[in-house]
Order: structure tokens, then sequence, then C-alpha cells
């Protein structure tokens, strides 16, 4: 399965980083920053109607490379000016091409929040995180069993970094649910699978309370789709291809929200 073969990629990755960079340093750097955040990533995703989480993002598995031209500055500058409440930046080198400088260059070049998006298996990742400048991290339940996702979730907090906990069933719900997650992110796609069913969202946020964010991740495509979402009760959107792939963000994220059908 392409997910665990990823998990063992970045466990491996994280190994060899260790080496350059303990543990131990990598966590004492976190630990020196401010920690009383507020929790800017969780603010941003419950502001207006419908908060747009907009991801740079060069390649995936499923769709190999999305961006040719791949400015990833420019990109996520265009995002913030474009009206994106956060930022997402692929992390994950092997499969997705990316990279965790992208993450610090675009953290310290835009005013909005950032979130890490990778396949976090170790919490050398979150202190990493902290220490990149990102605001959120996100934490998969497919790939963690439920003490140690409580346990990265917790050390976010601690952090000052909001956790996105990424639940793909009813069950994952329910684990999400169960270690505390404030903000709650459903993907339409099986990472098991990589087929994609925006129906998934609209089951599952039937499940979520209302103190709690929920985000609709993947497959989100036009006007219709965020309307439908919107409608639903969710409160922000995940969207990477549909955005990657078009010449002029700025108005694809405006046909997006509805502006100009």
């Amino acid at each position: 399965m392409i997910l665990e073969k990823i998990a063992a990629a970045t466990q491996k990755r994280v190994e060899e980083q260790k080496k350059e960079v303990s543990l131990e340093q990598m966590k004492q750097a976190a630990e020196g920053m401010e920690k009383n955040t507020g929790f800017p990533l969780e603010q941003a995703l419950r502001q207006g109607d419908i908060a747009f989480l907009c991801e740079v993002k060069k390649a995936s598995p499923s769709k190999g490379l999305i961006a040719e031209n791949f400015d990833y500055l420019a990109i996520a500058k265009e995002y913030e000016a474009a009206g994106a409440a956060a930022i997402s930046v692929l992390t994950e080198p092997e499969f997705f091409l990316g990279s965790k400088d992208y993450l610090k260059e675009i953290s310290a070049a835009v005013s909005i929040p950032t979130l890490r998006k990778d396949f976090v298996v170790d919490e050398y990742m979150i202190y990493e995180a902290k220490v990149l400048g990102a605001s959120g991290v996100l934490l998969i339940c497919a790939l963690l069993e439920e003490e140690r996702l409580k346990r990265y979730l917790d050390l976010a907090h601690h952090l000052g970094l909001s956790a996105l906990v990424e639940a793909h069933d009813e069950a994952e719900v329910a684990k999400a649910l169960a270690v505390g997650a404030r903000l709650i992110g459903v993907n339409n796609r099986d990472l098991r699978t990589f087929t994609v069913d925006m129906e998934n969202s609209l089951r599952l946020r039937k499940l979520v309370p209302e103190d709690v964010t929920f985000v609709s991740e993947s497959g989100i495509r036009t006007a219709e789709d965020v309307a439908r979402l919107k409608e639903a009760g969710v409160n922000a959107v995940l969207i990477g291809e549909t955005l990657m792939r078009s010449e002029d963000k700025a108005k694809a994220l405006s046909q997006l929200r509805g502006e100009c059908l």
C-alpha cells in the first residue's frame, strides 16, 4: 500500500536527518521558540463563510508531476493576495517532490499561517515543523495508533502548533475525537487506493461536533463542490491540484468561491 511505503521512506529520512541534527538539538530549538501563539491556523480556518487552505504541491503519487514551473514562493504569495486563509506546504521529498526548505521560506514570506503537510511518523518532525516556522502539522489517523496520535497532538499543542488530524472513515473520526482533536480534516481521497469521493466529507460532517473545526480535503474542483460543502457546515476546504494546475490562481480561487462563475 502506498501509505505504508511513504511512511517507511519517511522514517528512513528522519533517521538520516537525526544524524545531522539530533532529536535533542531539534527539541531544544523548538522549545526555545514562542509557544503562546494563539493557534493562528485554527483561527484562520474558522473565519468567514468557508475558509480556503491552499496547497503548494509540485507532484503526487496518483497524478505524477502537477507543476513543472514551480516557483513556490510566488505561488504562496499569490494565494495570500487572493485571500487564502492559510497555506499547506508539502515537505515530503520522494513521492510529492516537497521540501522542508519550501516550508521555511514560505512561512517567512507570508503573513498567513502555514501547515506542514507530511507523513508524521516521529516526534522529531513536529519539533522540526515548529523550527521551520509552521503554524500547524498534519497528523494522519491511518498512520498512527491512538496512543501515539494523542502524544503527538499534545506535543503540537504544547509547542503552540495546531494539529490537523486527518480521518477517512467513521472509525478514524471517532479516533480523532477521542484524542481531543480541535481540527479534523476528512480526506475525500482514500490514501490506500487513491480513489476520490466528496460524499465522504458530507457523510462524516454529521459525526463531528460544531466546536471542532472541520476541513474537507481532496477532489474539490468547482464552486458547486464548495457550495455543497458549505451548506453541510464544513468550515474550510483544502485545495491543491485544482489551484496548482491553474495559470491564474487568484482567478481560480474566486471561481471556487463563486465570485465569477
